[in-house]
């Protein structure tokens, strides 16, 4: 799938084409298109699922152009994977990174979605939280470049948020280090600067999502301590969200609470 600024995109379509608005996942920073198996598995037994690999992120291509990332790059690169297929509305789905182009995209093509789920979305995002989210994320980004993948993985796939997977499962735990340990180093980096250090905090976006008239479903683990706070905001500024804590989880909750995340969603498109 090629996008406006011709990059190629893996696009992964699973399921019948039953008539009914596809589902479309987005991954976020630490997975790729492998971190939506449990919902795949689940839906596509009667849905057609989506899933794609963001730039960045092989089998995708890797540009080199720091200017080739962005946020703005996310939301289109969304957009292409829809046109790509003929697809006119979506339910999309997305985690932390692909929760806030998710958000985004709903901000900016209303008319392509059927409803939104938001998971994980709000790290960094509190201006208390900014600077200290995007030093850290710089200097992931210089990781990636001097240690490689692997030596990240080993760190960003333990860090707190990441760890009640880790307790949960470790079998699932021990794939989501190895995903991670797969990165492209170069895509890593630049999608670290690019993307996350530099977008908007959602905080200053609330008087757009103010005006965003599309059903949202927010899902958030309670001891994601940043996000939950973002995802408190989020629900009493959107207009149509309802917000899902679920105990005792992290940052990734479609990992970590598979069953009850694709009942959350099942509920969402009833």
């Amino acid at each position: 799938m090629l996008t406006p600024d011709g990059v190629e995109l893996a696009v992964q379509v699973h399921g019948p084409d039953d008539g009914k608005p596809p589902i479309l996942f987005v991954h976020e920073f630490g997975g790729d298109h492998r971190s939506w198996a449990p919902q795949v598995a689940h839906f596509a037994a009667r849905r057609r699922c989506v899933t794609y690999d963001a730039r960045g992120y092989p089998p995708s291509a890797v540009p080199t152009d720091p200017a080739a990332y962005s946020q703005d790059h996310a939301v289109a690169d969304a957009v292409a994977v829809l046109d790509g297929l003929g697809i006119d509305r979506a339910v999309v789905v997305g985690n932390s990174m692909g929760g806030f182009a998710t958000l985004h995209l709903g901000l900016r093509h209303p008319d392509r979605c059927v409803a939104l789920v938001v998971a994980g979305c709000g790290y960094g995002a509190h201006p208390d939280h900014t600077e200290a989210f995007r030093a850290d994320a710089l200097a992931l980004a210089d990781a990636y470049e001097r240690e490689g993948s692997a030596a990240v993985a080993a760190d960003y796939g333990n860090r707190p948020s990441r760890r009640p997977l880790r307790d949960r499962d470790p079998a699932a735990h021990d794939e989501h280090l190895r995903v991670l340990a797969e990165h492209d180093p170069v895509g890593a980096a630049l999608t670290m600067r690019g993307v996350q250090a530099s977008r908007p905090s959602l905080y200053a976006l609330r008087d757009e999502l103010a005006t965003l008239a599309v059903p949202i479903l927010l899902v958030v683990g309670d001891t994601d301590r940043d996000a939950l706070d973002a995802n408190l905001m989020l629900a009493a500024t959107l207009p149509d969200a309802g917000l899902a804590v679920l105990p005792r989880t992290g940052h990734l909750t479609n990992l970590e609470l598979p069953d009850v995340f694709n009942r959350l969603v099942e509920d969402l498109l009833a």
